[in-house]
């Protein structure tokens, strides 16, 4: 029986420095697979590689020269010596190697509980085990189930609902305020990675106009196009306060950007309609004390880190319910894996048995010359139909009823009662 083994590094055991390192592209993948087919203690493969984590899951006759292998592989590949990533690795086996792996899809073992980019990653990990005929019936199942399994989670749970990143947390913040961002006009004031993650939030929420704004006009010019929206330069900003519902400013100038006495000149004539203001700058780009105005909210990177503090809180509630799924689907997968061990021995048994039903048919039949070829058909059918009898409770008792404990004890009383071993074809 070929053991499940896992053997990875993450984020909680391994620094930045050390991942890095050790992280796989997705040439390197396809290159490892292949040179993995190639020892034949390993049968089957799935490399997974993201910013947060390297794992390798394999299924192996031999596990402990399967470690030995996995762990020299990236040595060499990497060229670092095995005792400077050894103490950062952890090795999973069997039952414990398939709830890892359920956890992994499920996003439970994630830095951001609830976060949906690794379930994707792992699902291009394992299409490129199967483009390169690593993954067979082992991990094509067990794959297939994380898959399932994660998706449950996801939809089961609120594993993944309330925001947890500054962008997303800032745009959540602003359907608050509005009810809907539909067709609300947007100002972002810098492009950079902040202001590119709340653009994609904000179109995901059907925002109107997108206006950026960036100290370097061509930079800004470059983000307007990706997402559909114009650029503006600095020096236009207080005139486009005066039509924008939502201002979201991330840039990295030492002082104020947006103060009281800009936005209150605005908000006359805007006639008090409400405008946002989200400062995810560090240090603030708006001043504070746009608070004290009528119909103008703003709020900064503290208040932003509050509400994503509340918010983990509720994903790791939820993150119980996910364990509660994955523990049940561990021992679906473990039930199902465990009844592989069995199959040869039902299939070698019901060939004995119908090896001895033939010989004994041809046997009398021979003697009974007066049979029609009807009658021999009958008699092949009451033999058949016999021995699907005789082997119904056997396979049953083997597959899942009566074999609690040690299942190979059974297996091999099993085999020695019917002699499967010795048998020697007649």
């Amino acid at each position: 029986m070929l053991d499940i083994v896992l053997l990875g590094l993450n984020h909680k055991t391994a620094p930045v420095e050390l991942r890095e390192c050790l992280a796989f592209s997705g040439e390197q993948i396809a290159t490892a697979l292949d040179d993995f087919s190639n020892y034949p203690h390993l049968s089957e493969m799935v490399l997974v590689s993201t910013c947060n984590r390297v794992e390798i899951l394999m299924t192996t006759s031999d596990r402990l020269l399967a470690i030995q292998t996995a762990k020299q592989y990236i040595s060499e590949i990497k060229q670092i010596p095995v005792s400077e990533f050894e103490h950062a690795l952890y090795i999973h086996i069997g039952e414990d190697a398939i709830r890892h792996v359920f956890r992994v899809a499920s996003s439970l073992d994630s830095m951001v509980v609830g976060e949906p980019q690794i379930l994707g990653q792992m699902k291009e990990a394992y299409l490129t085990a199967t483009q390169k005929n690593t993954s067979g019936v082992i991990l094509n199942r067990l794959l297939h189930k994380t898959f399932f399994v994660a998706k449950r989670v996801r939809s089961e749970t609120g594993i993944g609902d309330h925001a947890v990143s500054i962008s997303y947390a800032a745009i959540e913040l602003g359907r608050k305020i509005f009810g809907s961002l539909a067709d609300k006009k947007v100002l972002l004031i810098g492009a950079g990675e902040m202001a590119e993650l709340a653009v994609e939030h904000l179109i995901r929420n059907r925002s109107g106009d997108i206006f950026v704004a960036n100290r370097t006009f061509e930079r800004g010019l470059d983000l307007a196009k990706r997402f559909k929206g114009k650029a503006i330069r600095l020096e236009e900003v207080s005139e486009c306060l005066k039509e924008v519902d939502i201002v979201i400013s991330s840039t990295g100038a030492p002082g104020f950007i947006l103060n009281r006495e800009q936005v209150k000149s605005v908000m006359r004539v805007r006639k008090n309609r409400p405008v946002f203001f989200i400062d995810i700058a560090v240090p603030r780009d708006i001043d504070p004390e746009i608070n004290t105005l009528g119909n103008a909210y703003l709020y900064d990177i503290d208040d932003l880190k509050n509400v994503i503090d509340e918010n983990i809180e509720d994903r790791n509630r939820e993150a119980v319910k996910g364990e509660r799924i994955v523990d049940e689907a561990v021992i679906q997968f473990r039930k199902w894996y465990e009844s592989l061990e069995v199959v040869p021995t039902i299939v070698a048994l019901r060939a004995k048995l119908e090896r001895i039903a033939e010989f004994e048919i041809q046997k009398t039949t021979q003697s009974l010359k007066h049979l029609s070829e009807d009658d021999c058909i009958a008699i092949q059918r009451m033999t058949q139909a016999m021995l699907n009898k005789i082997l119904h409770d056997p396979t049953v008792y083997l597959k899942r009823n009566g074999c609690y404990g040690d299942k190979s004890v059974h297996i091999d009383v099993t085999r020695k009662l019917f002699n499967l071993d010795d048998e020697t074809q007649n």
